[in-house]
């Protein structure tokens, strides 16, 4: 047994700082400071990891500080970024194949259900036990907690930390919301006062109060062609059913499960939640059966739709000068509820990075994803990105956000983080969304009622599943 003070090496003789040290299992003291990766990760330098993640704006970010892991620690990261579907089905195949080509790979937590039943995703409870390489200065308590805890643990295992904090929020026309003109003519028409909306009910309302025909005035402008109230995602897969799910069915006090994981689609109020889906479909494009996730908010850059329910991460890729010509009039919240309703759920998609159970390299694998999820790198995370979506709590605070002229924005997506949960572990997860996902558009359609769709999706999910959490 022996003691041990590490110190910041050349960084720290510069600046000449002590941080203090800390005793840690009674036998082991660490200083307080930026060498303990590079301590830490000793044994491995020079080992070359790879790790699969997803390309956004946000990852575009981080792939600026990566280089300093390697710099830091010795050891080579192959951090390869492809699109959204790409990552799924090139990152689950190498990992079911148990090849390990793969140490990583991110995953949106609707992934784990499946992955988790199949055995093929490592624990870490072991490795975040190991003094030497767990840091001391990680803060899991500044992660954003529901988001964290719902994603990155299953039973009593932990698998990851968190990664990225995919959220929705309220997003509508602030310069239209805010003209006299159509203020006055909407209290003449609802009774109450045009602004962002806050209930469900309030969202139908002003998505009716816009959708106009071409000719007509929208803020005191003849209309080019015709102006929609909203637009949401429509389309068969993508995250459509998870914005019905977890927007509005939650919202209404429905889900699609019970307590004890049984299928629980035909409540009274799923029915009402369809009722309002199909309503808010009267007020969309005509091409809303085929709006994606990417098509939302190309929709609300170019202008042509009052509101919707969007990304936040999409959001800042549309939301700057150059990018849409309404940038800087938009207006955010969180998203809406039912009038009455003392529950809040929005549609979110906490996502980690988990080791694959065949990675013959899981410790500096571990080392890695642990340097990404700490403070430091966050911190510059947001400072590059000017904003970003944070997975830390303290990110609030930092100037990037706190002072960023967009406030709506990230008043928006925090108040949406502290209700976020990632997705139930469903081992048939694929299947059961798959199948609702069809009923939703058959719904918004109009092809079927939203008590027959009630009733058909709860027959369907019996037959895939009489227990469907994990």
């Amino acid at each position: 047994m022996r003691s041990m003070t590490w110190y910041l090496g050349a960084g720290f003789a510069a600046s000449a700082t002590l941080i203090a040290a800390t005793t840690f299992s009674g036998s082991l003291v660490r200083a307080q400071s930026g060498s303990f990766y590079a301590e830490a990760a000793k044994p491995y330098k020079g080992t070359t990891i790879r790790v699969l993640d997803e390309i956004t704006p946000l990852q575009e970010a981080l792939s600026k500080i990566v280089p300093e892991f390697e710099k830091e620690t010795g050891i080579k990261v192959e951090w390869e970024l492809l699109n959204h579907f790409e990552v799924i089905n090139k990152g689950q195949a190498d990992m079911l194949s148990g090849r390990g080509y793969y140490d990583a790979v991110m995953m949106h937590g609707f992934q784990l259900g499946p992955m988790l039943s199949a055995g093929v995703i490592r624990p870490i409870d072991d490795l975040v036990k190991n003094p030497k390489l767990a840091d001391p200065n990680l803060a899991t308590a500044d992660f954003i907690q529901r988001p964290y805890k719902t994603a990155a643990f299953a039973k009593d295992k932990q698998y990851a930390f968190i990664n990225w904090n995919y959220n929705q929020v309220y997003w509508a026309r602030g310069d239209l919301l805010s003209d006299l003109e159509e203020q006055t003519a909407f209290k003449a028409k609802y009774g109450y006062d045009l602004a962002p909306a806050k209930t469900i009910e309030q969202m139908r309302d002003i998505a009716e109060f816009f959708t106009r025909k071409k000719g007509e005035k929208l803020a005191g402008k003849p209309l080019a062609s015709d102006f929609y109230g909203i637009v949401l995602e429509g389309i068969k897969g993508g995250s459509t059913f998870g914005v019905l799910w977890n927007n509005f069915m939650k919202n209404y006090g429905g889900d699609i499960v019970d307590a004890a994981g049984k299928p629980n689609f035909d409540t009274p109020e799923n029915v009402a939640a369809l009722g309002m889906w199909a309503q808010l479909w009267k007020f969309a494009p005509p091409g809303i059966a085929e709006y994606s996730l990417v098509d939302v908010p190309t929709v609300m850059g170019n202008g042509i739709a009052a509101q919707t329910i969007a990304w936040s991460d999409f959001v800042l890729g549309v939301d700057k000068p150059g990018v849409s010509p309404f940038a800087g009039k938009f207006v955010y919240a969180p998203v809406p509820v039912k009038a009455g309703s003392t529950v809040r759920s929005a549609e979110a998609e906490p996502s980690v990075t988990v080791i694959s159970a065949a990675s013959k390299n899981a410790e500096p694998t571990f080392l890695f994803l642990e340097w990404l999820a700490d403070k430091k790198q966050q911190d510059k995370l947001i400072e590059l990105g000017q904003g970003g979506v944070p997975i830390r709590s303290s990110s609030w605070a930092l100037p990037a956000i706190k002072d960023n002229p967009n406030k709506t924005l990230f008043a928006a997506m925090e108040s949406t983080l502290e209700i976020s949960s990632a997705k139930p572990k469903m081992p048939k997860y694929y299947e059961l969304y798959d199948m609702l996902s069809s009923i939703a558009q058959e719904v918004g359609l109009g092809k079927i009622s939203p008590a027959d769709a009630a009733k058909k999706g709860q027959a369907e999910m019996l037959k895939l599943c009489t227990s469907c959490l994990l």
